[in-house]
């Protein structure tokens, strides 16, 4: 990680590392962004992040600032994100498949100025933006919309010419929320300095990515996982980023692979099992270009990683990362696979299993994993307990339940919380039991995780109905697709059992692990 010397004093900022940096050492007419039939160098990455962050100062914008991005996968994804960053900002990579609700919440919570948001998106915004107290622009990316500015109108007059802020690598660089046990969300602060360390010692660690590297993503920008995949690995080592602003359907993402030829693919557990569901994909689609394939998010069943294996002859190297940690820490290495596992610890990274004392576990005994690597989160914004709770001095609590094999292996176990990991998103069963509880015919109702024919994990919602209401098919289908217009549509229960009463304490709290029990 370079750091640059201005004025006598030690300054880093990131966006000079992962876009000035490749003109000054001879990469300005290389491809940085392949998007649609769009080939961008990154000379003009390097203009349109100056000429945003330029508009983004004559609006006011300084040091702190916070500027939200609600974007689908696009160029304007890095012009906000990196423009933002060199003027000493900090942007907000943002869950698009929120409820008017959650941004609202959102940008309060942030307190952000600006929001930059995809045209497709604006109206989830436009909804509560009486009761916004902070923002005080609208940006959208795409068509044009009433009483918000046009992006490109407002940046096309700015200079190309940008200093970076003398911000240091401990600043706050970027935001990104995490979900919580009780459905708020948590603003996690990343420093400048974290995206180098996760690029160099999983993504040049690990994978050996290179300037010859094409990268592309399922998981979107806005995710964690998905902003390393998808824009600063390759930024870092002067490679190229596919992007896709489709909703990646498994047609979608076989003909983004055989179109532009990705050398390092990234996806979830979810996304390779819809892939092998494509009958005749092998024959109709080339996958030969991809020399490493990835899976992150949630535990990667083994049954996923045999029937890929077979079809494609390429090892998913599966891993686990997390949004405080920013990218993945333990993996699974080319060659080395122990299918259903999670790997090994990543180098620069160090991991423990302890009790509920916090005493280290000796092998083959589950517990708690905690991990220690210079690109976890500083602290959550504004939420001082959740901080103490989750960061033990530099040690980050994942919450996961894990044991390690002899041979150094983690495995999955769980969770120490009621949390689901559904399609590599966190979901809450309080706010899905919430959702539920809005319907008329609900009377109570427990929300867990369950597995599918693959192993893979969906919230599964067991409920009382009230006096007058019968336990019918139909009810069950109008049950989920109540879910789906309450909160965002991927947390809605894939299956609802109606039960006579749910198990419960002796103070009245529902025990979701007695839930689980019921299907066993």
């Amino acid at each position: 990680m370079e750091e640059t010397k201005t004025a006598g004093t030690d300054t880093y900022n990131a966006a000079s590392l992962f876009v000035d940096r490749h003109e000054q050492e001879g990469r300005g007419d290389k491809i940085a962004i392949l998007y649609e039939d769009q080939e961008i160098t990154y000379s003009e990455v390097r203009e349109r992040v100056n000429q945003t962050g330029n508009a983004l100062k004559g609006l006011g914008l300084g040091l702190e600032d916070r500027v939200l991005l609600l974007l689908l996968d696009c160029p304007e994804y890095a012009y906000g994100f990196f423009g933002a960053m060199k003027i000493g900002a900090v942007p907000i990579p943002t869950n698009t498949m929120l409820k008017p609700a959650d941004y609202e919440y959102l940008l309060n919570d942030s307190r952000a100025k600006v929001a930059v948001v995809s045209s497709e998106l604006v109206g989830g915004i436009l909804e509560v933006r009486s009761n916004l107290k902070y923002l005080q622009h609208i940006i959208v990316v795409g068509a044009p919309v009433d009483n918000c500015l046009s992006f490109y109108d407002v940046i096309s007059e700015e200079s190309t010419q940008l200093e970076a802020a003398e911000t240091s690598k401990d600043d706050p660089a970027f935001w990104l929320y995490s979900s919580g046990t009780t459905g708020f969300p948590k603003g996690t602060v990343h420093l400048h300095h974290d995206m180098a360390y996760s690029a160099e010692y999983y993504a040049k660690g690990i994978l050996g990515i290179n300037e010859n590297d094409r990268t592309f993503s399922v998981a979107r920008l806005f995710f964690a996982y998905g902003l390393g995949n998808g824009l600063y690995f390759s930024f870092y080592v002067g490679g190229t980023a596919i992007l896709s602003s489709n909703r990646p359907t498994p047609d979608h993402i076989y003909e983004v692979i055989d179109k532009y030829k990705p050398t390092l693919f990234f996806g979830v557990p979810t996304s390779y099992t819809s892939l092998l569901q494509v009958e005749g994909a092998k024959e109709k689609y080339d996958l030969s270009s991809i020399r490493y394939c990835v899976s992150a998010g949630e535990a990667l069943p083994k049954v996923i990683f045999e029937r890929w294996r077979d079809m494609y002859n390429m090892e998913i190297l599966d891993g686990i990362g997390s949004t405080e940690i920013l990218h993945i820490y333990i993996s699974n290495l080319p060659g080395q696979v122990k299918a259903g596992s999670t790997g090994k610890i990543v180098p620069g990274y160090e991991a423990k299993i302890v009790d509920v004392d916090g005493n280290v576990l000796p092998v083959n005994e589950v517990g708690t994993l905690q991990v220690k690597g210079d690109s976890t989160a500083a602290y959550y914004w504004n939420k001082h307990e959740k901080t103490k709770e989750a960061f033990k001095g530099e040690w980050f609590n994942t919450g996961d339940q894990y044991y390690q094999d002899e041979d150094g292996y983690f495995w999955y176990v769980g969770r120490g919380d009621d949390m689901i990991k559904a399609g590599g998103i966190w979901v809450s069963p309080l706010e899905v039991e919430n959702s539920l509880l809005d319907h008329p015919a609900v009377l109570e109702t427990g929300v867990t995780g369950c597995g599918d024919d693959d192993g893979l994990i969906k919230p599964k919602a067991f409920v009382v109905l009230k006096e007058g209401y019968d336990p019918t098919p139909e009810l069950a289908k109008e049950l989920s697709k109540f879910v789906k217009t309450r909160i965002a549509p991927y947390k809605f229960p894939r299956w609802i059992k109606f039960v006579p009463e749910l198990p419960k304490t002796a103070t009245g709290k529902i025990q979701r692990f007695r839930l689980r029990q019921l299907d066993e």
